[in-house]
This record gives structure tokens, C-alpha cells and sequence, in this order.
């Protein structure tokens, strides 16, 4: 492996740009820890997936940048943009990264208000008479 490697993850809004390199198994968001940065337990494991299912959490050392959209769609963003990393890094990961879906960008978004509607979807209430 060279001395680092890239990948870009998005989910919804959120883009982040991951960097990874030999190390213990640091991971740093917006030059704070993961762990102060996404604060909840759930969201630094959806992070941590992709390094877990490679078997490589503590050979790699993670530092991205991250901005738009909420904390849970970012997390979404560094998991897709570490699974590209390493990706990257080696292509024997590929195998497993593909079956467990890392590598796929979750394309679901917010839909788009249509003219006369409230919302999305939501219509003005009918009235009969």
C-alpha cells in the first residue's frame, strides 16, 4: 500500500472527502475525534463498519473532512468514503465491502416540493360542497 489513500463518500447532502494511512486506527472528522465529533454511540459504529468487516480498525489511521446536511447523513458520507479507501488501498478488500454494500451510494434524498401542493406530496385539503 502507498503511503495514503482517498475516497470520496456522499449520502443525501453530506459529502465527505476520507483520507486513510497506516496507523493505529485513529479516526479524526473535521480535525476532531469521531467520538466528540458524532457523539452518538450508534453513528461512530456505522463509521467503524467498514474498517470491522475488513478486519483493518487497527491498521488504519482515518482523517476526513465532512460538511452538509446532519450528523447521521455524514456519518452515512465517511462510511461510504472509507469503504472507497479502501478500496483503493487494496482491491482484495473489494469482495467484502461489495457484499456487505459499502461501496454503494445511498441515493435517497429529499423530494422535490411540487408547484400547487404544501409539500412533496401533501395536497390541500379536498371539499366536496
Amino acid at each position: 500500500m502507498d503511503s495514503r489513500s482517498y475516497g470520496t463518500g456522499r449520502r443525501k447532502e453530506a459529502s465527505a472527502r476520507v483520507w486513510i494511512s497506516s496507523g493505529s486506527g485513529k479516526v479524526v472528522v473535521n480535525n476532531k475525534s469521531a467520538e466528540i465529533y458524532f457523539g452518538r454511540e450508534c453513528l461512530l459504529h456505522l463509521v467503524k463498519q467498514p474498517l470491522i468487516a475488513t478486519n483493518t480498525i487497527d491498521q488504519f489511521d482515518v482523517f476526513c473532512t465532512v460538511r452538509g446536511s446532519g450528523k447521521p447523513s455524514q456519518a452515512g458520507a465517511v462510511r461510504h468514503g472509507i469503504s472507497r479507501a479502501l478500496n483503493e488501498a487494496s482491491g482484495s478488500f473489494r469482495a467484502v465491502l461489495k457484499a456487505n454494500g459499502f461501496l454503494t451510494r445511498d441515493s435517497r434524498a429529499v423530494e422535490r416540493k411540487k408547484y400547487g401542493r404544501k409539500k412533496a406530496r401533501k395536497s390541500f385539503q379536498f371539499s366536496k360542497r
